[in-house]
């Protein structure tokens, strides 16, 4: 292949890249379709990797279509060889061979910020990750991670408990920690009765809890929340803040998206956040 010229006035800026390993929602409010809006108003340039596809809408997932794991390697070294990646967000998996086979790149790559947000269930109840795949995500995917982001249905899945034990959210983030992520993010928006929205951040390595607290918004349009605030720490992970600083400003960030979104108006069911309200004005 040929090397393309330099031109100097077209390589004076570098790009802060982020790149999303995860499914895509062909009703565009979550997935990777989510992650690239979140990445763009950020100020990252967004790549993807594509697990799946789904068939979904603001009533939920329809259908899954797996996409096989030698051509989410292929995406990956596509990526990787030629790109790089400042930070990587990941997000819906699927099985365990593609979890293996996400695991195999990052770790030939050197892949770093890594932001892991646990998806297992969608919102309306389809299982996004099967069951057989937990201990892959377990032992292969955390360990690689610096961050992780469960809710609290998918943190009871993690300890092998009900969701009603962890009502020590601080305990049950320290916890998650033992399977080797530096960080977990513990989100609490499953407390629906709770006036606010206060997640815990657990760095192991300093055994200190961070409190991220915001209010409650009563609104329909929560669709993708999960995978946007992980897009968001991945994507100031990228711009070089540490962990406690991207996490509160991606707490931030969509708290900010909820906010902006709840007057709009978007299918029958969970409509999305508003991801580009800073460019909505």
């Amino acid at each position: 292949m040929a090397t393309i010229p330099a031109d100097s006035e077209t390589t004076r800026h570098s790009y802060r890249k982020a790149l999303t390993i995860a499914g895509s929602d062909s009703g565009g409010g979550a997935g990777i379709q989510a992650d690239l809006k979140t990445f763009a108003a950020l100020g990252c340039y967004g790549m993807s990797a594509i697990t799946a596809l789904t068939a979904q809408n603001t009533f939920g997932v329809t259908d899954i279509h797996p996409v096989p794991a030698a051509f989410v390697e292929a995406q990956l070294e596509a990526v990787f060889s030629d790109m790089g990646a400042d930070a990587v967000k990941i997000g819906m998996l699927y099985s365990a061979e593609l979890i293996a086979a996400v695991a195999g790149r990052l770790q030939k790559h050197g892949a770093r910020r890594i932001v892991l947000d646990t998806v297992m269930i969608s919102q309306s109840g389809h299982r996004l990750l099967r069951g057989d795949a937990v201990e892959a995500f377990k032992d292969l995917l955390i360990p690689l991670a610096d961050i992780i982001t469960p809710n609290l249905p998918e943190a009871a899945v993690l300890l092998g408990t009900v969701q009603e034990e962890l009502k020590d959210l601080r305990s049950a983030a320290k916890s998650l920690s033992v399977f080797g992520s530096a960080a977990v993010l513990l989100k609490a928006g499953h407390l629906e009765n709770d006036p606010e929205s206060n997640d815990i951040l657990y760095l192991k390595q300093e055994d200190r809890f961070v409190e991220l607290r915001a209010p409650r918004i009563a609104t329909r349009n929560n669709h993708g929340t999960g995978c946007t605030l992980s897009a968001a720490a991945a994507a100031y992970l990228a711009h070089g803040l540490d962990i406690p600083e991207a996490v509160r400003k991606a707490k931030e960030y969509i708290h900010a998206a909820i906010r902006a979104g709840v007057s709009y108006r978007l299918g029958k069911g969970h409509g999305p956040v508003h991801h580009l309200f800073p460019f909505w004005q």
